[in-house]
């Protein structure tokens, strides 16, 4: 029996490591859909594996890491040859979301994202430090190797910093929403979620297309759909409008026409940056609010409850917030480690 339990075991280890990989590489090559060239180096505006990479380690456990070497492993085989240098590729890959989900962790970093500091972590933490990793040791080999001028040094580690943490900010937040998310969603106000998708698929490619550079109209949406919808809406929103921007910056269209490559890294990658902060940041402030009044509402409500037993002269009723614990258990996983 035990023999049967540890087989079963390592059968369901072996199914999760490999799914991680299977997605890190479907990530990777969505992610290579669209490119720029920097200083003769191809990169990616957005990386959409890091933010699998990180989703995975937070959901399963820090264990699931032999899938992101995997996947990454698989991404370069499917660009080039691999050589002794793709060792160093594949560790920083592994060891930025790595550290991303230790710094996550040592933050107490809750995966609902219900709390500011939350948000915060997941930016400062998890993206802007820990993609410094993959970044710096990415772009120092290439210099390593004689494949990039040591001038050229800053300007594609900038972008591969930019497109690394791009992937975080974007993509975790989604699957942490999926893996959260209960089905059937609740259609209570799907009127309302109706009539911001279809302002937001007429009015961000309006914006980004605009030859006269109107990208501001998008942040309003970003504001009413944290507001109503809090994280799923703002989430959705960001990626609409980062992959429409990213779309139209590597063919050089709209408020990226004339530019040089550069210039359209540096206006993407700021365009697509505040635009997820501000969804990531105001909806985790909006969800933090909305779960302290209800707490005080409920409160108030029990204590209201109390009072009108003793006003009636009668002893209260055990109730369960006399000895709720509200730890929440969801702060981090329990799988493998």
């Amino acid at each position: 029996m035990v023999g049967k339990e540890n087989l079963r075991r390592t059968g369901g280890y072996l199914v999760q490591v490999l799914a991680v990989a299977a997605c890190y590489y479907a990530a990777g090559r969505l992610g290579l859909l669209r490119e720029l060239t920097v200083e003769g180096t191809v990169v990616t505006p957005i990386w959409p594996p890091t933010g699998v990479a990180v989703a995975a380690l937070l959901i399963f456990g820090l264990g699931c890491w032999p899938g992101i070497t995997l996947g990454a492993f698989f991404v370069i085989l499917s660009l080039t040859t691999p050589d002794i240098y793709v060792l160093g590729v594949l560790a920083g890959n592994t060891l930025a979301p790595v550290c991303a989900a230790l710094l996550l962790r040592r933050a107490r970093f809750h995966m609902d994202l219900g709390r500011l500091r939350d948000g915060v972590s997941l930016v400062f933490l998890g993206a802007l430090t820990a993609m410094l990793i993959s970044s710096t040791i990415g772009v120092g080999l290439q210099v390593v190797t004689g494949d990039l001028a040591a001038q050229s040094f800053w300007p594609v580690w900038l972008a591969w910093w930019v497109g690394d943490a791009m992937g975080v900010l974007i993509v975790t937040p989604l699957l942490l929403l999926l893996h959260r998310a209960r089905w059937p969603p609740p259609l209570a106000r799907w009127k309302e979620a109706t009539a911001l998708a279809v302002v937001a698929c007429c009015t961000v490619p309006l914006a980004v297309y605009s030859s006269i550079s109107l990208l501001f109209p998008v942040y309003p949406l970003i504001v009413w759909a944290a507001l109503r919808f809090q994280l799923v809406g703002s989430a959705l929103c960001a990626l609409l409008t980062s992959v429409v921007a990213t779309v139209a910056a590597t063919d050089g269209a709209g408020a990226f026409a004339g530019l040089s490559r550069i210039e359209v890294m540096v206006k993407l990658q700021a365009f697509n940056g505040t635009m997820a902060l501000t969804a990531l940041l105001l909806s985790a402030l909006i969800t933090e609010q909305r779960n302290t009044r209800n707490s005080v509402e409920k409160a108030c409500q029990e204590l209201a409850e109390v009072l009108e037993y003793l006003t009636e002269g009668d002893a209260p009723s055990p109730r369960s917030y006399l000895g709720t614990d509200n730890t929440d258990e969801n702060s981090w996983p329990t799988g493998t480690q």
